[in-house]
């Protein structure tokens, strides 16, 4: 399957710097090397972006610039291509332009900090601090080790014990607050003040960018700059690095992170070149703090992965993705405005703010295969016996589910006094083998190959091979009784044309019936977001008693009875752990009360066709 372009949107506005714009191109070229289509979108067109098109070897023809935007997304239109995805690089993003984007494709935020962070599809944080300093929820990865890094060189034991220490002053191409200009002459002011005057600093502030910085940060002994991109380069080239806040905020981020900072602002300069002097003696270099500062700094990239070879790119870990997100409710096809509501790596989920069904979007698709491995190795880690091993209990099970069809079938039998039913993702057939001796002529559908032989063959049940809605001429319309999905409607990513064509398959009066896993179940409850994070990786939608009857009722079925199930007395907050035995009078005191209050952590519904 042929994957769409890219599209890497960086914030180049006058007053924010070059480090975004600096590294979308890197991005783009580094995609371009592993055959991806990636294009940079530029909104602002001056003498700055060029010259830094040119340092890092970004090719022109790569660049739509804002006036070329609608002929060149007409092209890609009327190419028979769809954007994969848009790379917003902005820092603080306008709702604007949010607005603006979120329409073309799915969009992944880079370290972004603006109004609109929780509503971004997916989000990557590079540079930590941000969330816990603005209280963000966290973005789906966070790692400094993605940062656009040169080839991990051996460096010496020490780099601060020299005659003089080499320093680079490095506050951004713009420096709005004049830090480095401030920085410089302090450290100057310092040196030369003693009694004797030696040159034991080797100062270097340049005044136009140096190409690939990040590559020539080795050959220094000390980096002083500001929270950012610079700083946590010097982390993996293995050079200390101090820092000097713009203003509060940049502060809050470089205390959050773990750095050394002298405080904000030009006055600060001082006190930053009475750090690096012995008191009384100022033209001795405080070796007992560059060597706390160094082993600080060592710690700090241990931390943040940076002590080693990143494991991946920024560019190769956006190549892997093929982003699935819905920007309809895949129950009830409402529009899907809320914002994200948890992250965890490659899912983020959302809830319908008509249904209150929640949903999840993926950077790429589940690493899951519905195979005999799926019914055997997962089954048994899950509920310590093989699928086939438990059949006597899921037989069991299906008399007590079919008990409830029987009493809501409508008591005309068809002309052929067959009482047909459809089980969707049947596996190896327990619920069918049961209908069949209730009476019931059962028909199988699952994706899983062996599954669907053994349904035939030891069965003797007739089965078909595939997903569903299944694209078979034998499912007629009307031609069902009952339509069946046990623990399966979790598992569309598109619940809408499934309901629909259960609709088309079922006779007047027919009843749907299908179990799935339930957020308002008690681990839902204690902990929505831990409940999340160990939701399986295929399950697109999440599920409760109380969002059923309102998706259901939209798709045109009406809910006859919940039976709660998956009741778990020992998963209770803080007093579960004393009901873990089921001769514990506390567990039969919470079973009563999960009962009574249906908080078990899946359900079954009955419903018939309105």
């Amino acid at each position: 399957m042929s994957r769409g372009p890219i599209l890497a949107v960086p914030a180049c506005d006058p007053g924010r710097g070059s480090g975004h714009l600096v590294r979308c191109m890197t991005l783009v070229r580094e995609l371009r090397s592993l055959d991806r289509e990636a294009w940079l979108f530029l909104s602002v067109d001056n003498e700055k972006t060029d010259r830094l098109v040119n340092a890092v070897h970004c090719d022109p023809s790569w660049i739509i610039r804002e006036r070329e935007w609608p002929d060149f997304a007409a092209q890609i239109s009327g190419a028979g291509k769809s954007w994969e995805c848009v790379i917003l690089d902005r820092y603080q993003t306008p709702s604007e332009t949010f607005s603006r984007w979120v329409k073309v494709a799915p969009l992944i935020g880079i370290d972004e900090g603006g109004p609109c962070r929780n509503s971004f599809d997916f989000l990557i944080d590079i540079l930590p601090g941000a969330a816990a300093v603005n209280k963000w929820r966290a973005a789906n990865i966070s790692d400094p080790s993605l940062l656009p890094l040169p080839e991990k060189t051996e460096h010496p034991e020490s780099r601060t014990n020299t005659a003089a220490l080499k320093i680079l002053v490095s506050f951004g191409q713009e420096d709005s607050a004049g830090l480095g200009l401030a920085v410089t002459n302090a450290l100057t002011r310092a040196m030369h003040t003693a009694n004797n005057s030696s040159n034991c600093l080797d100062i270097t502030l340049p005044e136009k960018p140096i190409p690939n910085l990040s590559e020539h940060l080795g050959e220094y002994g000390i980096v002083i700059t500001h929270y950012g991109l610079t700083a946590f380069e010097a982390l993996y080239a293995g050079v200390p690095v101090l820092l000097l806040s713009p203003g509060a905020y940049h502060e809050k981020l470089a205390r959050a992170a773990g750095f050394y900072s002298a405080g904000i602002g030009v006055k600060k300069a001082a006190k930053l070149a009475r750090l690096l002097f012995q008191k009384n003696a100022l033209n001795q270099l405080n070796h007992a703090l560059l060597r706390k500062l160094e082993n600080h700094c060592a710690a700090l990239a241990a931390r943040y992965n940076l002590d080693r070879k990143p494991a991946q790119s920024l560019a190769s870990l956006i190549n892997g993705f093929t982003p699935l997100v819905s920007r309809k409710c895949p129950a009830c096809g409402a529009l899907l405005h809320d914002e994200i509501f948890a992250r965890y790596g490659e899912r983020s989920y959302c809830r319908c703010p008509e249904c209150g069904i929640i949903s999840m979007n993926r950077v790429n698709q589940p690493p899951i295969e519905y195979a005999r491995e799926y019914f055997f190795d997962m089954y048994k880690r899950q509920y310590g016996k093989t699928y086939l091993e438990d059949f006597p209990n899921l037989i069991n099970m299906a008399k007590q589910r079919l008990a409830i069809i029987q009493q809501l079938l409508p008591p005309a039998a068809d002309a052929a006094g067959e009482t047909c039913l459809l089980d969707i993702g049947c596996a190896y057939g327990p619920f069918l083998a049961a209908a069949q001796t209730a009476g019931f002529s059962p028909f199988g559908i699952d994706p899983a190959e062996d599954a669907v032989q053994y349904v035939r063959q030891t069965l003797g049940i007739p089965a078909a091979q595939g997903f569903f809605p299944f694209p078979d001429a034998t499912l007629q319309p009307h031609s069902y009784n009952v339509v069946t999905l046990w623990y399966v409607i979790e598992h569309f990513r598109d619940c809408i044309p499934a309901l629909e064509e259960i609709r088309r398959l079922l006779k007047p009066g027919g009843v749907l019936a299908f179990a799935t896993p339930s957020f308002a179940g008690i681990s839902g409850r204690a902990s929505l977001t831990r409940f999340l994070e160990h939701s399986p990786a295929d399950h697109w939608t999440i599920w409760s008693p109380a969002t059923c009857r309102r998706a259901l009722k939209k798709a045109g079925f009406t809910v006859k009875k919940i039976a709660v199930s998956g009741i778990h007395p020992e998963r209770f907050p803080v007093i579960g752990r004393f009901a873990r035995s089921r001769k514990s009078p506390l567990y039969g005191l919470l079973l009563a009360f999960s009962k009574m209050f249906a908080l078990g952590d899946t359900f079954e519904v009955y419903a018939v066709l309105s």
